[in-house]
């Protein structure tokens, strides 16, 4: 089907402003821009419209920011609220420097998993759905990834002010280790396999 032609979905949508009046043809245009004119097309080796796709993935990155972006919201309300205690006017100098560490890359993830849903608002039916996911997935897997260190920092910080640097460094390289197999190795190493199955 050609590029930005009204699809079956689309007219779907619109039938209810009745078919050949403006306000008709004014929304099944619209709809397709929603898609980034994508229509009914058909991606190689796939039976579902992109349209429909393009929907999916979007619905399915939201739900995925929906589980990470509480947890990183919880440390960094947790991390603000530290220089007013009366410990922290104790902590070494090292220790205040891992402190900041870790929130600037709590501040860093949250603006990152934040970014995508600024992005839809500034960009909504302007057609750029396929960019804005491309683009909201490399948002997404830098901000786990400054999520994980800054989650490594954290518990480090904590350990160093409970049991000392040694036990300190053995946890945190625990934690980023788990973190580095579970949320990056271990589907990395599956999508290698899938793609070496092809």
């Amino acid at each position: 089907m050609p590029r930005g032609f009204p699809d079956a979905h689309a007219r779907k949508r619109c039938a209810g402003l009745g078919p050949g009046l403006p306000r008709y043809h004014a929304c099944v245009s619209q709809q397709g821009k929603d898609t980034g004119g994508a229509g009914d097309e058909v991606d190689p080796g796939s039976d579902e419209p992109r349209s429909e796709r393009l929907n999916r993935e979007l619905i399915e990155l939201l739900n995925e920011l929906r589980v990470a972006l509480p947890g990183v919201q919880v440390l960094f309300a947790f991390l603000l609220t530290v220089p007013f205690s009366n410990r922290f006017q104790t902590i070494t100098s090292p220790q205040r420097a891992l402190y900041f560490a870790t929130l600037v890359g709590t501040t860093i993830a949250t603006v990152l998993f934040m970014a995508p849903t600024s992005y839809h608002r500034i960009r909504f039916r302007q057609g750029d759905k396929e960019r804005m996911l491309r683009d909201s997935n490399v948002f997404a897997i830098v901000g786990i990834g400054s999520m994980a260190v800054s989650i490594t920092l954290a518990i480090t910080l904590i350990a160093d002010l409970l049991f000392g640097v040694g036990a300190a460094v053995a946890v945190g390289a625990a934690a980023l280790l788990l973190m580095g197999l579970l949320w990056f190795a271990y589907p990395l190493s599956r999508r290698v396999r899938d793609g070496s199955d092809d």
